[in-house]
């Protein structure tokens, strides 16, 4: 039983089940009704092979007792935002110039999430805005776009990503970038919108705990936040006890629960980038269980 916690349009769930056949099986999640579909779509030819459910991975282990499964033999995480959410200008993830005034500030993963980009970009206080843009954008003058969003809703909201746009020019920011600072801005909105790094964090211990011995987990990374938590939490369960150096006897519990098999993080070809340029800046780390998991 392999795990894609990132179903998507189901490409990489169509290569695992091909890979695993004829017996093997697959479980999909994904946050986006719209990207199950597509992946149902694909996946009809499996049949009871493949099953489909509508959830973050962060949910894994009540997905997994639902299913009636206890472990696995491998979980796929796929981060980020997909290529047809980012293409469809109704969800809110596009900051093209040529469509800023028609996009709408939504930028959800699961359109029935209750909060949107424009609804954060009303109440955010300042420095919970800058927080954003610096951790999650790495953008420079993060608490001067700050000021300027709260500035400017004061006179009127901010509904679309032309007056998200607007806001970043006259903020004068990230001066000095070779990319579009509007890039940063929306990827650290993103985030923020969808709880990325609190579901990772959540996600990545409920797939270890998910593995039976010498299940495999795999994660592909495009922002350096999410690389290093994917880094950080995978050395901590190599390394098992987390106890200060000096203390004598173990007191935190932990095992060692992973093997890393990727001593640094692969990045794609030049083949794939040309066919992909969105590949660019994808990370992929992977790691075996190694301990056994406690019972579900």
């Amino acid at each position: 039983m392999i795990v894609d916690g990132t179903v998507g349009g189901g490409g990489h769930a169509a290569a695992i089940l091909e890979r695993i056949a004829p017996h093997g099986r697959l479980i999909g999640l994904d946050r986006d009704p719209s990207a199950l579909e597509a992946a149902q779509r694909r996946l009809a030819a499996f049949g009871e092979r493949a099953r489909l459910f509508h959830a973050s991975f962060r949910e894994l282990r009540q997905v997994l007792d639902d299913a009636g499964e206890a472990f696995v033999d491998g979980v796929l995480l796929d981060l980020g935002v997909s290529s047809p959410q980012i293409d469809n200008p109704e969800r809110g993830f596009r900051f093209s110039a040529a469509t800023a005034d028609e996009t709408p500030l939504d930028m959800r993963m699961d359109p029935d999430a209750p909060v949107t980009a424009a609804e954060l970009l009303r109440t955010a206080a300042p420095d919970e805005l800058a927080g954003w843009f610096r951790e999650y954008g790495d953008l420079p003058g993060a608490r001067r776009l700050a000021r300027e969003i709260v500035s400017a809703r004061k006179v009127v909201p901010l509904r679309t990503a032309g007056d998200l746009r607007r806001a970043i020019d006259a903020a004068r920011v990230g001066g000095g970038r070779k990319h579009d600072p509007a890039t940063l801005v929306f990827q650290a909105l993103r985030i923020a919108v969808n709880d990325e790094i609190g579901a990772l964090a959540e996600g990545l211990e409920a797939s270890i705990d998910a593995l039976r011995p010498g299940g495999r987990i795999v994660v592909i990374a495009y922002h350096s936040t999410e690389d290093r938590l994917v880094k950080n939490c995978f050395r901590d369960a190599k390394r098992g006890c987390t106890c200060p150096p000096r203390t004598p006897v173990c007191i935190c519990g932990n095992h060692v629960r992973l093997k890393i098999l990727t001593k640094r993080p692969l990045g794609a070809d030049d083949e794939e980038i040309r066919d992909n340029p969105r590949a660019r800046s994808a990370r992929l780390r992977a790691a075996e269980r190694t301990a056994e998991p406690e019972a579900a």
